[in-house]
């Protein structure tokens, strides 16, 4: 049996990363979602172990501490990060693992894995990227300034992927990133 691949999906705060990798599952049945961890909490509707493993800080430094994150990140004051064991093992059955997170995460996991797929999602502009995370309406003012601070520093990382996708159209983008995980 063939290892299945490691496809990281990256990019800013707001440019419509899971929007885009829901298209993209819909359309391609065959790939598996890393859950990733987190110490922030849940915005309405999401749903522990479906969006994200919810955790405490406290567990989230005892799985760093026992080497059980493939990455991990600081964002925002909030732990974020893909726990290893459940990514090797869907690989090693063959199944094509897709890491929707966020860049500091991502040079983590190239570094580790070389052969990792890796994309990069920007959003058509920055007046769009701010409106985006204006609309959410669930961070304060505060936040959303600092996401959009954050967002500007991560898109100067955008050369270091394998590719770039920009979302201008959910539909265009899922087929585009379809395109290149069947290369």
């Amino acid at each position: 049996m063939n290892k299945g691949k490691l496809i990281i999906i990256s990019g800013p705060s707001g440019a419509g990363k899971g929007t885009v990798l829901a298209e993209v599952f819909k359309r391609k049945k065959d790939l598996k979602y890393s859950v990733s961890a987190t110490t922030r909490l849940p915005r309405p509707g999401e749903v522990d172990g479906l969006q994200y493993f919810f955790i405490t800080k406290e567990q989230f430094e005892e799985k760093i501490r026992r080497g059980e994150m493939l990455e991990y990140a600081v964002y925002c004051d909030n732990y974020y990060g893909t726990p290893s064991d459940f990514v090797e093992l869907q690989r090693m059955q063959g199944l094509d693992v897709v890491l929707e997170i966020e860049p500091c995460g991502a040079m983590q996991v190239m570094e580790k894995c070389k052969d990792a797929l890796s994309i990069f999602i920007l959003p058509p502009s920055m007046e769009e990227l701010e409106r985006r995370l204006c609309g959410r309406g669930t961070e304060s003012e505060a936040v959303v300034a600092a996401r959009i601070g954050k967002a500007r520093s991560e898109m100067e990382q955008k050369d270091r992927y394998g590719y770039t996708v920009v979302n201008d159209d959910v539909i265009r983008a899922a087929e585009e990133i379809i395109k290149i995980i069947d290369k």
